[in-house]
């Protein structure tokens, strides 16, 4: 008897991905394996240590690791300080902004009896791994993907550890055997180069490593409140333009009243045409849990100054327990110290005996 179409529509975009990189996001939504997470499935993810994270690091990624933790019988969030060196830091802050994060990512509900937190730098096989399959992969292979074309332009001239960034996310990746990454689809591409280097490893060496896939989020991106067709970012030079975690309820509330929106006073949501009203609907769905059309329901009546109120009141009640958390977790260094420690050594006891067979395999012993 014939499969269904979407059945074999499934199948197919599967076998092509082997044959057409491009194909592989496609995959990774549809595919069959990917609908209920199997016994061995293992989640990484790791995030820069910038300090404390802004709305969009919350709605766009946090919020969905600490669903994940709950839905996979293994899951690892790693703070990436080497990464995070790429662009001069000063030791101090940096030291603070690892503290920072781990503070903010256990108030947003990350549960380290539930997934493994740590820094990367303190798991030395990283790097080893990143050297290792950085002898596997070419320069052309690296200079395509797009950290480094808008890095280095950005820089004029980037550095080797900018250009090998991509690497060392593979090794962070791959050291863990992880089979999910939840990622952005601008980081689709250098997934697809973890998957390229455990094909490649497996291929001259044996089989080791799974290809990790695909955990593509749902989310709609919130954008920069003084230029709504860009992401909000912590760097961006406007201080309005970006929600802290830790921003005061009068200053969400004065960065939310002077959003840029346009001069219709309807509340719609139309992202093309009205960016600036429409990042405030996708706030305002993101973090009272409503979709778009439920928010835009709440909005009826409401001019758009009217609307910023209560998308502020929303935004003040999602974050003020976790920014007290966050001030409560700052005060007791020791305590973040000690999570971390822990979260090491269980990280370091999955690591060392992949790193191990992969010295064997290389033929280092």
């Amino acid at each position: 008897m014939a499969l269904p179409l979407r059945t074999n529509l499934k199948h197919f975009l599967c076998f092509i991905q082997r044959f057409n990189p491009l194909k592989r996001r496609f995959c990774a939504a549809v595919c069959p394996e990917n609908k209920q997470p199997p016994g061995s499935a293992r989640v990484f993810s790791g995030i820069q240590p910038t300090g404390v994270p802004h709305l969009g690091n919350y709605l766009g990624a946090l919020e969905n690791w600490v669903a994940l933790q709950n839905q996979y019988p293994s899951v690892l969030y790693s703070i990436v300080d080497l990464h995070s060196i790429t662009q001069a830091q000063h030791p101090d802050q940096l030291r603070n902004n690892i503290l920072d994060m781990a503070a903010s990512l256990l108030a947003c509900g990350i549960n380290p009896e539930k997934a493994i937190l740590f820094q990367q730098s303190q798991v030395s096989e990283h790097a080893e791994l990143c050297w290792i399959l950085g002898c596997l992969t070419s320069m052309p292979r690296l200079r395509h993907l797009p950290q480094w074309k808008m890095k280095s332009k950005e820089k004029n001239e980037g550095s080797v550890g900018l250009y090998t960034y991509p690497v060392l996310q593979a090794a962070d990746i791959l050291l863990y055997k992880s089979t999910h990454v939840p990622v952005g689809e601008d980081q689709v591409q250098h997934l697809e180069l973890a998957q390229d280097l455990a094909r490649i490893f497996n291929n001259r060496y044996g089989e080791l490593f799974p290809e990790p896939r695909a955990l593509l989020s749902s989310t709609r991106k919130v954008k920069s409140l003084r230029n709504p067709v860009t992401k909000m970012s912590k760097s961006d030079p406007q201080t309005m333009a970006t929600i802290s975690l830790t921003d005061s309820p009068d200053d969400v509330a004065l960065k939310i009243r002077r959003a840029v929106t346009d001069f219709t006073s309807e509340v719609t949501f139309d992202p093309e045409t009205r960016p600036g009203v429409s990042n405030l609907v996708t706030i305002h769905a993101a973090v009272a849990k409503l979709s778009v059309e439920e928010a835009l329901s709440q909005a009826g009546g409401m001019d758009t100054g009217a609307y910023k109120g209560l998308v502020s009141e929303a935004v003040i009640q999602r974050l003020t327990p976790i920014r007290e958390e966050i001030q409560r977790l700052r005060a007791d260094r020791a305590h973040l110290e000690g999570l971390l420690a822990q979260g090491k050594h269980r990280a370091r006891e999955l690591a060392a005996p992949v790193l191990a067979e992969v010295r064997h395999r290389v033929g280092f012993h």
